[in-house]
C-alpha cells in the first residue's frame, strides 16, 4: 500500500544510511542534523512529534502541513545534511539510501506506540540505559517537558491534560505502563 502523501496525515518515517553504514560519527555530526531538521521541517511545513538519531538511521514522526509533505522534507534534509558533511570532512556521494519507510499513523494509541518505539529504540539499541539518557531524540521533551526547537505537540498529545506537567505525566505513564 502507497504512504499518504495527503495533507494533515501523520507519518513514521525511516531514513537508513547507505548501505546500512553509520550516519554520525560524533555529536557534532547529530547537532548538524537536528539543526537541518529544524530548519528543514519549519521551510516543508512539518510538524515534528517525535525523533530518534540511531547510528545508521533516523526515525521521525511527523505531520505534514501540505500534500507531500514527506517527499519534500525527506530530500531536503538528505542534501543538507550532505552539504554539511562534504563541507566539515570532505565526504562525497548519498549518505542515505535511495529510498525512505514512510507508515501512517493514524489512531491515537498507535501514535503514541509509535512515539515510545522511537524514544525507546536507542535503549533496544543498546546505545543508553534509559531513554532519557539519550540526547538524540525527542523523549525528554515529550516526558520531561524540555524545550527542543525542533518537536511540536501532536493535538492527541495536547489531549493527555490541561496543563504542560499533566501532559508530561501522563505520556511518561503510558510509557511506563508500555513496560509492565
Amino acid at each position: 500500500m502507497a504512504c499518504p502523501e495527503e495533507a494533515h496525515a501523520t507519518l513514521h518515517v525511516v531514513q537508513r544510511g547507505r548501505g546500512r553504514r553509520p550516519c554520525f560519527s560524533c555529536a557534532k555530526d547529530r547537532a548538524a542534523y537536528l539543526a537541518e531538521l529544524r530548519r528543514c521541517s519549519e521551510r516543508q511545513a512539518c510538524a515534528v512529534h517525535a525523533y530518534a538519531l540511531m547510528g545508521n538511521h533516523v526515525h521521525l514522526l511527523f505531520t505534514s502541513e501540505q500534500a507531500r509533505g514527506p517527499s519534500r522534507l525527506m530530500p531536503d534534509i538528505a542534501g543538507r545534511y550532505a552539504r554539511y558533511l562534504c563541507d566539515e570532512y570532505g565526504h562525497e556521494g548519498a549518505v542515505w539510501e535511495g529510498s525512505y519507510d514512510a507508515s501512517p499513523v493514524r489512531a491515537r494509541a498507535h501514535l503514541f506506540a509509535c512515539m515510545r518505539y522511537i524514544e525507546e529504540n536507542p535503549v533496544r539499541a543498546g546505545l543508553t540505559p534509559s531513554p532519557g539518557a539519550w540526547r538524540w531524540s525527542s523523549w525528554r521533551a515529550n516526558a520531561l517537558g524540555e524545550d527542543d526547537a525542533i518537536v511540536t505537540p501532536h493535538p492527541h498529545y495536547y489531549a493527555l491534560g490541561r496543563s504542560p506537567a499533566e501532559r508530561q505525566a501522563a505520556y511518561a505513564a503510558l510509557a511506563e505502563a508500555a513496560h509492565q
